[in-house]
């Protein structure tokens, strides 16, 4: 259970078209992340699937079923808020018991079931706490846990982490993904933070203003863009971008080079620049590099990095770490 299917869906706001003719396949049990920059349309093809917008045109099929205009609560969907969402009057206990309660489940089952998913979301301890006792991270896990008790074909997460501090993002990003792996149900997650795409998608579904650029697993993605705008999307820091011309093809219109695969050197390289910034993170360091007539080019190396601000150094970098560019912004395979 958990398959959803799109066919040449759209949706306009009179002559804004929000959403452009795609088709998309979502299988069972898949971890599929929409993301793109803000505007590109990801939350409201979200909330298409969820029946919280309805489509102008085209199909949307769950489970092999027409759910094109099926009413939300219909579904089988569960969907996670960036705002939580919950009810402040009510303890934990109650808002993960909401839906079974309107359901009219027995007070035995409920109790039961709220028990197992606040054991497996560590919220036993704050069962009998009201939402404004609690921190962010633990706000969110009860609305995870609201839809869960559902236990729905598929869960829809709108941007579930954006309102956390650092360190909470990073430790409810872990906890949703092994929450996929614990239930194995199909997750439909919507961010803008490609850092979240990359370590938690099975599949990423890039998006710019409400067409579909390139969809594939997260490494194809990094390694195998298809267009500039998904080479320069995927990745942080982002790819390098430097404007040239080929004479043995003149179809190249630039080159692309990702922060990590510069060659540094104070001696000799294919480039000569000054650094800016160095930031040192640590376990690596990232220099922002200004090269003449070309600009600033960002370097990630080790940690250890012996450059400064105001150093000069030499850039150059090998020949299979390349990508080419055409001036429509495709992706140029070079034998």
């Amino acid at each position: 259970m958990g398959s959803i299917t799109l066919k040449q869906v759209t949706k306009s706001f009179d002559d804004n078209h929000v959403i452009r003719p795609l088709d998309l396949e979502i299988e069972e049990g898949e971890f599929v992340v929409f993301v793109g920059p803000s505007g590109c349309g990801k939350s409201t093809l979200l909330r298409i699937i969820a029946g919280l917008e309805d489509v102008t045109s085209g199909e949307i099929s769950i489970d092999g079923a027409d759910a094109t205009h099926m009413p939300p609560g219909k579904r089988g969907l569960a969907m996670v808020f960036q705002s939580y969402a919950l009810y402040p009057h009510m303890t934990v206990r109650n808002n993960i018991a909401f839906p079974l309660k309107r359901a009219k489940l027995e007070k035995n089952i409920i109790e039961q079931k709220v028990n197992q998913i606040s054991n497996v979301l560590n919220l036993t301890d704050y069962l009998d706490r009201l939402p404004g006792q609690l921190s962010g991270g633990q706000r969110q896990r009860v609305a995870i846990g609201r839809a869960i008790v559902r236990e729905p074909s598929a869960f829809l997460f709108d941007e579930p982490l954006s309102n956390l501090d650092a360190s909470l993002r990073v430790n409810m990003r872990l906890e949703i993904s092994q929450l996929h792996k614990d239930l194995k149900t199909t997750m439909i997650y919507v961010t803008h933070d490609q850092v979240e795409a990359m370590t938690m998608a099975d599949k990423i579904v890039v998006l710019n203003a409400g067409k579909i650029e390139q969809i594939g697993s997260p490494l194809d993605l990094y390694d195998n863009p298809i267009n500039k705008f998904v080479a320069g999307f995927i990745g942080s820091p982002k790819m390098n971008f430097i404007t040239m011309t080929m004479d043995t093809n003149p179809e190249v219109d630039s080159i692309g080079v990702r922060p990590e695969h510069f060659n540094i050197s104070d001696t000799e390289g294919t480039w000569k620049g000054t650094v800016g910034v160095a930031e040192c993170l640590g376990s690596e360091t990232y220099l922002y590099v200004q090269i003449p007539d070309i600009g600033q080019l960002t370097i990630r190396t080790d940690g250890n990095c012996p450059f400064k601000y105001g150093d000069t150094i030499f850039l150059s970098v090998d020949s299979e770490n390349v990508y080419y560019f055409a001036k429509n912004g495709t992706c140029i395979p070079l034998d």
